[in-house]
């Protein structure tokens, strides 16, 4: 991987998110670590996000503060990331398959977002509209996109930060920590992303990145 910063010069990070692993922040947590590189993983618990907001624009997170300098906006976040990290690419059009793909899921993801505010039948009914209306779609469009790039990453033939986006997705829709969406969703809509999860966690650094939590 070619990284623009060497150690000497790398910037002091910071990466400021909720205790979870999933969600905005852990593509750009993934990067870093795949990239090697330094950062303080400020985690924080739900309860305390009403004071971690009040520092933040917008009232949100994640937020990336790279020497002193907080910066929004997850998506320019995980890019950085990437471009440190040497996991995003150099090409502009490969740069522009990589973009697709994380507006993409990033789209879905604010689709996903107002129920969690939901509960009860109000949270039930949103959900299953996403799982029998556009999570489907995505899903089949991520698959074909997949597949037509070699069908093991995204972009450039190797491991970006597209890939690491996909995968965080992925395991969350997975997971059965989302009431209401079915935990085999993506293997009956699309299979191939499952590989692809199975092939991005078997990556030695993400390996490592989640092994360190086991302990």
């Amino acid at each position: 991987m070619i990284k623009i910063f060497s150690e000497d010069n790398m910037p002091q990070l910071k990466v400021t998110y909720f205790d979870v692993h999933g969600g905005r922040a852990e593509p750009i947590r993934l990067a870093l670590a795949v990239g090697g590189i330094d950062f303080e993983d400020h985690r924080f618990a739900y309860p305390e996000f009403a004071e971690v907001r009040k520092t933040t624009p917008f009232g949100q997170v994640p937020t990336l503060t790279v020497d002193g300098v907080q910066v929004t906006q997850c998506d320019a976040q995980l890019r950085y990331a990437g471009k440190l990290a040497g996991l995003y690419p150099n090409d502009a059009f490969q740069a522009l398959l990589c973009d697709e793909v994380m507006f993409v899921v990033e789209e879905a993801s604010m689709r996903m977002g107002p129920t969690y505010r939901m509960t009860g039948e109000e949270q039930k009914a949103a959900r299953l509209a996403l799982v029998n209306g556009s999570i489907p779609v995505y899903l089949r469009w991520l698959e074909q996109q997949l597949k037509a790039h070699g069908g093991e990453y995204f972009a450039d033939n190797r491991l970006t930060v597209a890939d690491l986006k996909v995968f965080v997705d992925i395991r969350g829709l997975n997971s059965g920590r989302l009431d209401h969406v079915p935990t085999d969703l993506v293997e009956q809509v699309a299979p191939a992303l499952n590989a692809h999860m199975k092939r991005v966690a078997e990556h030695p650094a993400v390996a490592a990145y989640y092994a360190k939590f086991a302990k």
